[in-house]
């Protein structure tokens, strides 16, 4: 026998038709959305140029996941301001799950330290999980008559402010890298920022600048080609693409550990249910032997890592950098 629905569940019924009628007509995401999602393409922010290290990494990475998921992923380069336009594009998405962004130490750390105002906010994200790390190196011009990590480090404490190093730019993972080195050696060398790696590399291989600061991605070509040396890796431990070359914990240097890392985010307010799925792909993505050797010859260090891993680790990064940004007093404005 059927029951009769009583006045209060004939309102709470109208109610909750009302509002989800509104929900689809503002574009909020839905439960049934989850569920069908992706029904069209998605589209992947990386803020910074195509030919880069994140545009490579994004380009590799874009058919794996977008066969996984059953739609064509396209790369949107929205580069600019040190990544600020294309993230803050992205913060401002539907978060709807057809918005990715590839975030990295200015975008999700850096940032917030270094500006006054930013357009977005790291908490404008939801992390889906760590991708790769690019290593960084410290390199130097083959006539610069820098033997070894430990006569580099000798030569430079001898002469306080007597060198120079090359950065991509103020505010760079290089630049601080170099500024956390300096701080825990006791060093004083000047800071040459450029307007990208692309600059830097080129007076560094003309010995205009004597050292800097790369990342693998960045260096490998020209080290392979013997127009740039590496005297030591960013890292406790060496690294698979560069045996040969120490890292600063074996020179008696440590608490340098720096990497330029990529994670993948979503706009806050994305459904669980995507961010679970997109992270659980993600990660099958990368264990793929075919990607992850393309990815380690290209200069990476493939690490994925769950939404969780990565929040707390964007949580211990933001300690960290934001004290020693603050104590050397360093700004992008």
């Amino acid at each position: 026998m059927p029951v009769r629905p009583t006045d209060a569940t004939r309102r709470s019924l109208l109610i909750t038709g009302t509002l989800g009628a509104t929900a689809g007509a503002l574009g909020w995401p839905s439960a049934a959305q989850a569920d069908t999602w992706p029904s069209k393409p998605v589209r992947w922010v990386v803020a910074y140029p195509a030919g880069g290290g994140s545009d490579f990494l994004a380009r590799q990475l874009a058919p794996v996941l977008g066969k996984a998921l059953g739609q064509t992923l396209i790369i949107d380069n929205k580069p600019g301001a040190a990544g600020i336009i294309g993230t803050d594009n992205a913060a401002k998405s539907p978060p709807d799950g057809y918005t990715l962004l590839t975030g990295d130490n200015g975008a999700m750390v850096f940032n917030s330290a270094l500006y006054k105002k930013l357009p977005y906010a790291p908490a404008d994200f939801a992390p889906v999980g760590l991708m790769a790390r690019f290593p960084l190196l410290l390199v130097v011009n083959p006539n610069a008559g820098f033997s070894s990590a430990k006569q580099w480090l000798d030569a430079i404490k001898a002469r306080p402010g007597k060198h120079s190093y090359a950065s991509p730019g103020v505010g760079s993972p290089h630049h601080l890298a170099m500024e956390l080195l300096k701080d825990r050696t006791n060093s004083y060398i000047v800071h040459v920022p450029y307007r990208g790696t692309a600059f830097s590399t080129q007076d560094l291989i003309a010995g205009v600048v004597p050292m800097g600061i790369l990342d693998t991605a960045a260096a490998l070509p020209h080290l392979r080609a013997g127009k740039l040396k590496a005297l030591a890796v960013l890292a406790p431990k060496r690294i698979a693409a560069l045996p040969d070359v120490p890292s600063f914990d074996e020179t008696g240097v440590t608490g340098v550990e720096v990497s330029a890392w990529q994670g993948l985010f979503v706009p806050k307010g994305t459904p669980d249910a995507i961010v679970a799925r997109l992270g659980a792909e993600l990660g099958k993505a990368l264990t793929q032997p075919d990607l992850k050797a393309k990815l380690e010859d290209f200069g990476l260090e493939v690490a994925p890592g769950d939404a969780a891993s990565l929040a707390r680790f964007i949580q211990a990064e933001t300690t960290k950098w934001h004290a020693l940004i603050r104590s050397r007093g360093i700004s992008a404005e």
